[in-house]
C-alpha cells in the first residue's frame, strides 16, 4: 500500500460549500501544498512548520480510519488540503468504491493526477487575484484532461474583491462548459477569532447583488456553510 501524508481525518460532518454543499462528508485532509494564497484557512495542512503534526500512513489505514468514522455507512469521502494532488490517492478511491463509497476532491488545478479520472467529482478553484498566486492556465487544462472520466468536475472560485469577481467572469469565459460556483471570502481565518455572521452575510449579498446586476446568471453563488455554523474552528 502507499503511503500518504495526512493533517487530519475527520467527520461525518456536512460539506460546508461548493457542488456537494450539505452532503454528508468524511474528510481527509492532506499535509503539503505547492500554494502559500494570502488568506489561506489551512495553514495546518500547508505550511512546513506544522509538518511535525502530518502523520505518514499506509494507504490501508486511511481507509480503515473512514471506516472507523463512518461505521461502514457508504458517504463521500472528500480529499481536500494543502493540495491533495501531491499526492496519489489511486489505491483509497478504488477501496472505497469497492464498497459503495463515492470520493471528491478539490485542488487548484496546478498539478494533474491520473486518478482524478476516477473521482466521482472533482472541484477545481483556480485561485483569484487577492490570493497572492498566479494560476498556470497549461496546468488547469491538464487537470481538466486527466479528469476525463470523473463523474462531474466543476469550477470553483472564492471572491473577496472587485478585482477577484472580474477576474472570475474571465476564467468563466475561459471554459464556458465548467459548471461554476462563487462564493464569498472570509478574510478572518485564524480559529481563535470569533466570526461575524452579519459581515459574512452582507458580503454573500454583495456578491448575489453583483451578479445578478450584470445579468451573469451561469454561477450558482454560495455562502461557506461551514463558517456560518462553526466560525473558523479548524477541522470544519
Amino acid at each position: 500500500m502507499s503511503q500518504l501524508r495526512i493533517a487530519e481525518i475527520f467527520g461525518p460532518t456536512i460539506q460546508g460549500e461548493g457542488a456537494l454543499i450539505g452532503e454528508p462528508t468524511v474528510f481527509v485532509r492532506t499535509g503539503g501544498c505547492d500554494y502559500r494564497c494570502a488568506w489561506c484557512d489551512s495553514l495546518h495542512a500547508v505550511d512546513t512548520a506544522f509538518r511535525h503534526t502530518w502523520a505518514a500512513m499506509p494507504t490501508d489505514a486511511v481507509w480503515a480510519e473512514v471506516l472507523r468514522l463512518s461505521k461502514g455507512h457508504p458517504l463521500t469521502v472528500s480529499l481536500s488540503g494543502g493540495n491533495p494532488a501531491i499526492q496519489d490517492f489511486t489505491q483509497l478511491i478504488a477501496l472505497g468504491h469497492a464498497q459503495g463509497y463515492r470520493f471528491a476532491c478539490e485542488t487548484q488545478g496546478s498539478i494533474a493526477k491520473p486518478w482524478f479520472g476516477d473521482l466521482d467529482t472533482l472541484v477545481l478553484s483556480p485561485k483569484p487575484p487577492s490570493s497572492g498566486e498566479t494560476v498556470d492556465w497549461a496546468a488547469f487544462d491538464a487537470c481538466l484532461l486527466a479528469a476525463k472520466g470523473a463523474g462531474n468536475v466543476v469550477m470553483k472560485i472564492v471572491i473577496f474583491d472587485d478585482a477577484d469577481y472580474a477576474w472570475a467572469r474571465a476564467a468563466a469565459d475561459k471554459y464556458p462548459d465548467v459548471p461554476l460556483y462563487l462564493q464569498p471570502g472570509n478574510l478572518e481565518v485564524d480559529p481563535d477569532v470569533a466570526v461575524d455572521p452579519q459581515l459574512l452575510a452582507d458580503k454573500l449579498l454583495w456578491l448575489v447583488d453583483k451578479t445578478i446586476n450584470d445579468s451573469w446568471f451561469a454561477p450558482r453563488v454560495l455562502p461557506q456553510l461551514h463558517v456560518l455554523l462553526w466560525g473558523n474552528k479548524r477541522g470544519v
